[in-house]
């Protein structure tokens, strides 16, 4: 009777390198679109200009930023990264389409209050994103609070002036008020982006970014730090 042998070979594990942080390339995507359109609500930057990075920069740069930190299994980058990735996509593709598209621009110019009406909503809807992330941010660092925190209030308060501007307040100085605050959060998000990229490239933290809050909040910090301190100083 033939014996047939196991000829069965024992699966192959293979470790996988760590990716580099994508964090400082999705921050630099975000920063300098948002300079350029804050620049534009601020009026010291040209319209348009921003929709070319908005498509391409803030937004498909971004969204791979969030694709990569899938990767290194950072949920609060990869949530991010990606929310804020499409935002701009929204953003970039929906202002095109009014400007290249005469039916798509004739349904939008209808009622003249409606553009504004409806860009004060998708604001508030970021917002509402914003505002979790906002909290979950103190677990990352001082830094990357202060990005959510400014952009929290850009947004909050360009929403305001696009309601006014609805209501038949075309020229209201809020709107510039918030392009001025969203200016705040492209330096604040710039300095977090620089840190990141000269603090991966050394052994000891260069720029400082701050220890995050969480653990030093009265009902929080028995929760614990869940997140790993990345070259973290406070």
């Amino acid at each position: 009777m033939a014996v047939v042998a196991d000829t069965r070979v024992a699966p192959t594990i293979v470790e996988s390198t760590p990716a580099a942080d994508p964090a400082p390339l999705g921050l630099a995507a975000f920063a300098l679109t948002t300079f350029m359109l804050s620049g534009h609500n601020a009026s010291f930057i040209p319209d348009l200009i921003w929709i070319g990075p908005a498509l391409f920069y803030g937004g498909l740069v971004q969204l791979l930023a969030g694709m990569w930190e899938f990767r290194n299994r950072n949920v609060f980058g990869a949530t991010a990264f990606s929310t804020y990735g499409g935002f701009w996509l929204a953003l970039g593709i929906f202002v095109t389409m009014s400007v290249v598209s005469k039916s798509f621009n004739a349904a939008l110019t209808g009622n003249p209050g409606d553009v504004p009406d409806a860009l004060a909503w998708f604001l508030i809807a970021f917002a509402i994103f914003n505002t979790y992330m906002l909290l979950w941010s103190t677990r990352v660092s001082v830094a990357v609070f202060f990005v959510f925190l400014t952009l929290e209030i850009t947004e909050i308060v360009l929403a305001i002036g696009f309601w006014d501007e609805a209501h038949g307040n075309a020229n209201n100085g809020i709107l510039h008020a918030g392009g001025w605050i969203g200016i705040v959060t492209a330096a604040v998000a710039w300095y977090t982006s620089a840190a990141g990229v000269v603090n991966g490239m050394s052994a000891r933290p260069v720029l400082p970014v701050g220890a995050p809050l969480w653990d030093r909040l009265p009902f929080f910090s028995h929760l614990g730090l869940p997140m790993p301190r990345r070259h973290v100083e406070a």
